[in-house]
């Protein structure tokens, strides 16, 4: 099939098998001894607004001006790894100079999209990505760390007691379902070394597959298994009460993910190119997930034409004094 042109997308079959899943064997993060999000919040001394309006704006009467929120789908600036073309997975890699640059002029292309809560991956190449883009935030917003599961200590010691602060803080939670697909005992290797030993198609098919997974590693489909069972018990009751969510992961993650938002199916979704810090914008209504045009540059044009609601938003914010929201 051709190129998907932006338009909206409702519940169809395979979302409907994600929830099938989710609901089937519960894929919650119990083993790693995790809380909610909102008990993470209320441990940080922090709290989302119980009645926010489409884009942190609210109506006159305290309550929602219209139903939906933005969801913002973003891979990691270029990683040192990536940059020597490397198998790369779950080891835990920094950004390279480049990748820093990639952050910051990813920052730029979101800057005016409004951003409640930071989703990333346990891994800090997607953690470091989401901080650098938000300095370019125009809500001039910190995004500070949440510690979640059974660690006490780092809990309390991590704690803003001051509520003025709070209210200029976005949380990042981080969360390993997001993290990138594990390569198992590729990782580490370079991609061409590995097309040379075990032949070109071999490790396309390891690369590219749905199904196929490298040797001690994950597919593509054990990776949307849990990055799209988390998607629906944490991150879409979220946005269904009009909270706006960045996603900061990685590549397979995030096609996994786009597989859900969009339909996918099986062939589509490994032609996905999911290229370093560009950010994906979606708009949720009633249920249903909107693509929106990535926009080109940070210019002024290029961003407020995508929905009325960010043109709101932009205007609320210019008004508002820098560091403390509306």
């Amino acid at each position: 099939r051709g190129r998907r042109q932006p338009g909206p997308v409702a519940a169809r079959p395979r979302r409907a098998a994600a929830r099938a899943i989710l609901e089937a064997d519960r894929l919650i993060d119990t083993d790693m001894s995790c809380v909610s999000v909102q008990e993470a919040l209320r441990s940080a001394g922090l709290q989302l607004d119980a009645g926010p309006g489409p884009d942190g704006i609210k109506g006159q009467d305290g309550g929602k001006q219209s139903d939906g929120a933005h969801l913002v789908l973003m891979r990691h600036g270029e990683s040192m790894w990536n940059d020597r073309n490397l198998f790369t997975g779950c080891v835990d890699v920094p950004l390279s100079a480049k990748g820093v640059q990639e952050a910051i002029e990813a920052g730029k292309r979101l800057s005016n999209v409004p951003v409640d809560i930071i989703f990333t991956s346990a891994l800090a190449r997607s953690q470091v990505t989401a901080q650098i883009a938000m300095t370019e935030h125009i809500s001039s917003k910190v995004p500070v760390m949440l510690y979640r599961g059974t660690d006490e200590r780092a809990v309390y010691w991590s704690r803003c007691h001051s509520e003025e602060t709070a209210r200029d803080i976005i949380p990042i939670v981080r969360c390993w379902q997001l993290n990138e697909r594990m390569y198992g005992r590729l990782q580490g290797y370079n991609k061409d070394e590995m097309g040379q030993s075990y032949g070109e198609a071999q490790v396309m098919a390891w690369r590219r597959s749905y199904a196929v997974a490298p040797p001690g590693g994950e597919s593509l489909e054990m990776t949307a298994r849990r990055t799209q069972a988390f998607f629906l018990n944490e991150v879409e009751p979220l946005l269904a009460s009009g909270h706006n969510v960045l996603i900061s992961a990685h590549a397979n993650s995030l096609r996994s993910l786009v597989m859900f938002l969009e339909d996918f199916d099986d062939e589509e979704v490994v032609k996905l190119k999911v290229s370093t810090a560009r950010p994906m914008f979606y708009r949720f209504e009633r249920g249903a997930f909107n693509r929106i045009a990535t926009p080109q540059s940070q210019d002024a044009p290029g961003v407020y034409a995508l929905t009325p609601e960010l043109a709101t938003y932009r205007n609320v914010m210019e008004t508002t004094e820098p560091g403390y929201s509306s």
